[in-house]
């Protein structure tokens, strides 16, 4: 049986994706990794910063419409070709990209609903300027695109320990406009699910309250409103939680070992630690859609750009979550 490709849609030409992507065809890692990978991006791009850093990788190149029929080889790039005008190797990020990113979803999520693709890895991408405020986050943007908006989590995962945030990319004076038991509830099952259907294994969680120490002198605690009735409901459902804990204490060596998943109210309130604990051996795994998608913990890191400095790993754990997966 032939596996289906992974798809990596390159992202924006001006972060560090296109070195890292370089790193991992020059290591041993693929030689080894049983699905085929199809990277769709712009060839001249990737040529002269491939020229630039002085790394010697061949590209197949592919027709998107015979993508299926393709062949595909593990030392080659294999590559659908997205047509990017630039002037300079390595630039500032800018808005000038926007229509050559958004080409690149468009492909990959298209090969995804024509069942060609097994999940998609996306590069990293200017929220600032390719988003421009019309979506908080690509979790946001993949979801609308596929029709699957209102059912995105995202989930932060490391084999040993993961988090997630109720809510994403919004500014933190939104929070508490934002959460609700509803939303709580949905989105602990649907990693919950996740967990049981994809890795086998039945998670245990722990919850943070919002407040410090989950206390408020104000009546309308979001702890006592929201998180408590939440919590019972879900321990209703079956499911292993506990909580509210407090944010401070909640990543605790003991809580590390204790519980799977650590779900917190807001963005930095859960990946911050998660950063400072695991660095690049984490990734971005949106759940929710009809396929796994999954970005490396990374941004764009224009400032390192060119300089052959950049870290490989969360790549690489992308690539290898998906022998960790079983079929449902």
């Amino acid at each position: 049986m032939i596996n289906k490709p992974i798809i990596i849609i390159s992202g924006e030409p001006y972060s560090i994706f296109f070195e890292i992507l370089f790193k991992i065809y020059k290591s041993s890692f693929l030689k080894k990794y049983k699905y085929p990978i199809i990277v769709i991006g712009s060839e001249r791009i990737m040529k002269k910063q491939m020229e630039k850093m002085k790394y010697n990788i061949e590209i197949n190149l592919i027709n998107k419409n015979e993508a299926l029929l393709s062949q595909l080889y593990k030392t080659k790039i294999n590559l659908i070709n997205v047509d990017f005008k630039f002037k300079k190797t390595f630039d500032k990020i800018s808005n000038k990209s926007n229509k050559y990113i958004k080409e690149c979803f468009d492909i990959g999520l298209e090969l995804m609903k024509k069942k060609i693709g097994y999940g998609i890895i996306n590069g990293p991408i200017s929220k600032k300027y390719f988003l421009n405020k019309k979506f908080s986050g690509i979790t946001e943007y993949i979801s609308k695109k596929t029709n699957k908006g209102g059912n995105e989590v995202m989930l932060i995962y490391n084999k040993k320990f993961s988090v997630v945030p109720i809510t994403t990319h919004i500014p933190l004076k939104n929070v508490t406009k934002e959460i609700s038991k509803d939303l709580i509830i949905k989105k602990i099952e649907t990693i919950n699910s996740f967990f049981i259907k994809k890795l086998k294994k039945k998670p245990s969680f722990a919850i943070t309250g919002l407040n410090p120490h989950c206390e408020t002198t104000s009546l309308l605690s979001e702890e006592k409103n929201i998180i408590i009735p939440s919590v019972k409901a879900l321990i209703r459902k079956k499911i292993k939680i506990f909580g509210p804990i407090s944010a401070d204490t909640a990543f605790l060596p003991s809580n590390l070992k204790k519980y799977d998943v650590i779900v917190g109210m807001y963005h930095d309130q859960v990946l911050t630690p998660m950063k400072a604990i695991y660095k690049f051996d984490a990734i971005n795994i949106t759940i929710g859609l009809d396929f796994i998608r999954i970005s490396p913990d990374h941004g764009t890191n224009n400032e390192m750009l060119g300089k052959k400095l950049s870290n490989e790993l969360s790549l690489k754990k992308s690539l290898s979550f998906f022998d960790e997966i079983h079929e449902s």
